[in-house]
């Protein structure tokens, strides 16, 4: 029998068990830094030292932490389906638990690129991206991420996943934040889709929603029993 495929959306939920702080979380301050002043393209332009101290900080945690539960449970359902991630999340913790399909709707921490070439995408050696280092096109590289205000390049291909999906799998994100909450449209109305999530949500328009209301990892070791039955 062919595998079925499972889509999965992750958000800052399934990461802030491996200890990396959420925006939401931290009263709207992300490390008491206001978002418009390390998060936007403005911030960048006014002051890159900033920015890039910022973002430091943040490739020096994801260094430190580990995969947790629920990352390594997605990693083993390859084994039983086609597994598909899209992730909100920066980290590389789906890769390092051993998830090998993955798509970075916001950018990648540990990678750098061009500030006039997008396409010139470069790997951080360590965990510093300092002032004067530049792409082979003479340009500072900037942290590759996707800031406020700027385009998600990945939506469409995220779309275009979530339309593939036989199960649809929400974890660590309340389907808040636009655009990457809109892609539970783009798939089946018709198929199971699942929400593992602490919060309460009015989600009473979404045929075949189940909401399991716990944390990442709890939630997926029950909804690993409900596979199992």
């Amino acid at each position: 029998m062919a595998k079925k495929t499972l889509v999965v959306l992750s958000g800052a939920g399934i990461s802030a068990e491996s200890g990396i702080r959420t925006f939401r979380d931290s009263g709207g301050l992300w490390e008491e830094h206001k978002v418009e002043d390390v998060a936007t393209f403005e911030a960048w332009q006014r002051n890159k030292e900033l920015v890039l101290r910022f973002y430091n900080e943040r490739r020096k945690q994801v260094l430190e932490v580990e995969p947790n539960g629920a990352h390594y449970a997605l990693a083993e359902l390859q084994k039983q389906f086609h597994v598909k991630i899209i992730t909100q999340n920066i980290d590389d913790l789906h890769e390092r638990a051993g998830s090998k399909n993955v798509l970075h709707l916001h950018g990648e921490i540990l990678k750098a690129r061009s500030t006039v070439d997008p396409s010139l995408i470069y790997e951080v050696e360590g965990w510093e991206l300092k002032v004067g280092q530049k792409c082979e096109k003479g340009s500072q590289l900037r942290p590759h991420i996707v800031w406020f205000g700027e385009m998600v390049p990945e939506m469409a291909n995220a779309a275009l996943i979530a339309e593939t999906a036989d199960v649809f799998l929400v974890i660590g994100t309340s389907l808040n934040v636009y655009p990457a909450a809109g892609l539970i449209h783009q798939v089946n109305p018709e198929i199971p889709k699942y929400l593992i999530d602490p919060g309460s949500f009015n989600l009473d328009y979404m045929r075949h929603l189940t909401h399991i209301q716990k944390n990442a990892v709890e939630g997926m070791k029950e909804w690993m029993e409900q596979l199992k039955k």
